[in-house]
């Protein structure tokens, strides 16, 4: 009997263990860092190849999300305005500035401004910009008061746990889809009036956001 297992197997039980101990670190170092507010980067703020400030665009002028952004409302992602958007006022306005010149190089290439980008979901999430828009889901529920940022930041922390706060209590957020890039609405009756038209909403739009891995993990 007793050479029927090699030594080596007297060190099997430690590998085991070895191997159970290293598959728990990496299962809870996963979780910790995509499925909590430690992966979303909240504050994190890149400096960008030419200093948009979405205070005096979306803020002081007024300009609409949509104006940059202009496949919000039917599209799954939303598009990052190229360099023909831009100089659209930018020949005639600014036209000579240093810090435009990555803008009319863009134009002038055809080649992409690069941007870097601050919002990203995890590849294995599925979201879909147009569907929460047309549902009346606002700009600032996810991006925060963009309209007041000179330097765009990551505001809201995108994680599993709080998208799933939304998606049990819609209600909180929902408004006219009309008043969705409206940054600074706030429904004048307050918190309950809030609820109440939230609720009709609810109703009315057969809202039923997904709560089952399958709907964000497709």
């Amino acid at each position: 009997m007793s050479n029927l297992f090699p030594k080596s197997v007297n060190k099997l039980p430690l590998q085991i263990l070895i191997f159970i101990g290293i598959t728990t670190g990496v299962v809870l170092a996963g979780v910790t860092y995509y499925a909590t507010p430690k992966y979303p980067r909240v504050c994190y703020a890149p400096q960008q190849p030419v200093p948009f400030s979405h205070a005096l665009h979306a803020g002081q002028l007024g300009l609409d999300c949509r104006y940059c952004h202009s496949n919000v409302e039917k599209s799954g992602h939303s598009n990052v305005p190229t360099a023909q958007t831009c100089m659209n006022c930018h020949n005639q306005i600014k036209t000579d500035s240093p810090l435009l010149a990555p803008v009319r190089a863009s134009y002038a290439s055809g080649d992409p401004v690069p941007w870097v980008k601050i919002h990203q979901a995890p590849d294995y999430v599925y979201f879909n910009h147009s569907v929460h828009v047309a549902r009346g889901v606002s700009c600032v529920e996810c991006h925060g008061k963009i309209n007041e940022m000179e330097v765009v930041h990551h505001a809201k922390p995108l994680s599993m746990s709080w998208c799933l706060e939304c998606h049990r209590e819609p209600e909180k957020v929902l408004r006219d889809p009309k008043l969705v890039t409206n940054l600074d609405w706030k429904h004048p009756g307050g918190e309950a009036a809030q609820l109440e038209q939230g609720k009709k909403f609810v109703h009315d739009w057969n809202v039923q956001p997904p709560q089952s891995c399958s709907g964000c993990h497709r």
